[in-house]
């Protein structure tokens, strides 16, 4: 009973840092491999900010025009596994010598489900289709957080859980000036606040 709730309480250690590790993680990628080359490695900035930051703004463009830009929406397969992989590398360094695979086995849940929910969650902003996912009050605002990305490229890293970007100081929770923005039931007004309205 004792080695089962040490196990528990290891795996639930490692969910919890695993996700907020991701959120670094994420930020990290996002910023410094996807919005700018990375020596010659170049796929990542190619593919993110030259294509579909070209296609997908924020104007009424933030959702799918045509359908062919829909395979634009996701990332490539097999990126899931490499950066789940990529990830992992430095947990298992630090998990495994102490014997914690239990709570590598956390982060390893916890980078999956993150991932799973980028991936789920980004497809959904560009393309709206009334889901029950779309009703919920967090997507709503992870929704506007995107949408600002697109207005501002240098803010909002995050897609999925925005802590990275408030602890490093790229949060942007409304524009600074009044865009032509995407609408939808789904995506919240990010225009800039009328003078003396809370």
């Amino acid at each position: 009973m004792l080695n089962m709730l040490s196990i528990i309480y290891w795996m639930a250690i490692g969910l919890s840092a695993g996700a907020v590790i991701a959120s670094f993680f994420e930020w990290t990628l996002h910023r410094y491999i996807m919005h700018r080359p990375f020596f010659s490695f170049t796929y990542p900035f190619r593919s993110h900010a030259m294509v579909h930051h070209h296609i997908f703004k924020s104007d009424h463009t933030y959702h799918v025009i045509h359908e062919k830009d829909k395979k634009i929406i996701p990332m490539a397969w097999w990126n899931g596994p490499v950066l789940i992989l990529s990830g992992m590398l430095p947990v298992l360094g630090l998990t495994l010598p102490f014997g914690h695979w239990d709570a590598a086995l956390g982060v390893f849940i916890a980078f999956s489900s993150y991932y799973g929910a980028y991936e789920y969650m980004h497809w959904c902003m560009h393309l709206p289709k009334a889901r029950r996912v779309e009703r919920s009050w967090i997507f709503y605002r992870l929704n506007g957080h995107h949408l600002l990305h697109h207005r501002y490229m240098h803010k909002n890293f995050n897609v999925v859980m925005p802590v990275a970007d408030l602890v490093l100081g790229t949060l942007i929770l409304r524009s600074k000036i009044k865009f032509p923005q995407a609408r939808g039931a789904a995506v919240p007004d990010v225009q800039p606040r009328a003078v003396g309205v809370r």
